[in-house]
């Protein structure tokens, strides 16, 4: 019988058992998948191109941008967003407080200077009316009869002076001077009876102020354009809390409509009184309204570095209503034929195209599906656009929107 061989019965404890090799291959597996996809996917990142939002570099000079309103020859200098709102416009309130018995009108109406809008309950004036009324009716009887007695008197008292001057025996001196006392007492008890009448007098005219007061009228012809109070309610001149309310109704004259607008204080040395500017409804984009500079409000707002500009509107349309969103491009008036100038050539880009970065201002040329950066010289923002001083020459595909971080040689798609 061979004896075993006791070598082959050695345990190798250096490798690893067989449950473990295979869970470290699938882990080996495992990883170079991940990161082949990891790979694959930045790969194909970099590779695709981003849809974006681009928009062509616009000159304003040289006539460009001024058709559709008949302007001749300006073009488009300024551009700037305000609302439309009334020149004569109030929130009209009763003058006392009181409950609201009466409205008249609703959003829409129109009403003329002076008619009645609405009525505050009324009823303890008008008792106070008739009472005044009353007390002056009877200060008068009171002064007729005073007036009456006056005149016996005096008779009396001339009576007795001509007897007394005809016969000194028949009538003494003392009864003379009693006689003219009572005519003298009578005509004062007459003057100060006039001056009740007075006093009862401007008691009324007191009374049926307090009953006007309570009627609530139109301070100018216009319409009526928001309903602030209900009947029912407790109105006052001032708001005091609660239930109370101001104003019974906002109107308007509609006649006095105009546009305002907020024009960078860069810019304002180019606007003047009287220039003309072409005006956009935010409701109605496809129309424009010829309008003209009626006033430039004689102070900035320090805050939002702006001035205020007031725009008439020339075309009037019933389209147009109070504080509705507009846009206003002032134009600039071409130079004199016989000068042979021309208007300044100016490039304009939307705001959201020019980026700061490092402290400069940025553009993002589309060119040939990439991005490639352009430092410019760009001025303040006025109505969401932004002029180029320098830095484009126009014509150029500009990034607006769809990148948030650009950067150099990225690729990219214009999207429709």
């Amino acid at each position: 019988m061979t004896a075993p061989d006791l070598a082959k019965l050695q345990i190798n404890r250096d490798d690893p058992p067989p449950a473990v090799q295979r869970a470290f291959t699938r882990a080996l597996w495992i990883g170079g998948v991940a990161i082949v996809v990891v790979v694959a996917i930045v790969l194909l990142a970099r590779g695709s191109a981003v849809p974006v939002q681009v928009v062509t570099v616009s000159s304003t000079g040289n006539g460009g941008g001024g058709g559709g309103t008949g302007d001749g020859a300006a073009s488009v200098g300024i551009v700037a967003n305000g609302y439309v709102v009334a020149r004569t416009k109030a929130a009209v309130s009763a003058k006392i407080a009181g409950r609201l018995a009466y409205l008249g009108v609703s959003e829409g109406s129109e009403v003329q200077k002076g008619a009645v809008i609405a009525r505050l309950d009324n009823a303890d004036y008008t008792a106070a009316v008739t009472q005044a009324e009353a007390e002056l009716a009877s200060a008068r009887a009171t002064l007729i009869e005073a007036e009456s007695n006056r005149d016996q008197l005096q008779r009396d008292y001339t009576r007795v002076r001509d007897v007394h001057a005809q016969n000194a025996n028949l009538v003494s001196p003392q009864e003379v001077e009693a006689a003219d006392s009572r005519a003298r007492q009578a005509d004062a008890r007459v003057h100060a009876q006039e001056a009740r009448v007075e006093a009862a007098a401007a008691g009324l005219r007191v009374a049926q102020a307090n009953l006007e007061n309570t009627f609530i009228r139109a301070p100018f012809t216009g319409t009526v354009l928001r309903k602030e109070a209900e009947v029912g309610e407790v109105v006052a001149p001032s708001v005091g809390g609660g239930l109370t309310r101001g104003a019974v109704v906002t109107m308007a004259d509609l006649a006095t409509l105009e546009v305002e607008v907020d024009v960078n204080e860069a810019y304002i040395a180019r606007v003047r009184s009287g220039q003309r500017a072409r005006i956009t409804l935010d409701a109605y984009p496809d129309t424009t309204f010829r309008g003209a500079v009626r006033q430039v409000v004689p102070t900035a707002d320090r805050q939002r570095a702006t001035v205020q500009v007031k725009v008439a509107i020339i075309d009037r349309d019933p389209r147009i209503l109070s504080e509705m969103g507009a846009k206003v491009e002032f134009l600039d008036e071409a130079a004199p034929a016989s000068t042979g100038a021309a208007p300044a050539r100016r490039l304009t880009v939307p705001a959201a195209a020019v980026r700061a970065e490092g402290g400069r201002a940025v553009v993002w040329i589309v060119r040939n599906g990439r991005l490639e950066r352009r430092d410019v010289d760009a001025g303040p923002v006025s109505g969401n656009l932004r002029e180029i001083r320098s830095g484009l020459s126009g014509g150029e595909l500009l990034l607006v929107s769809g990148v948030e971080t650009p950067h150099e040689g990225q690729r990219v798609k214009v999207a429709q």
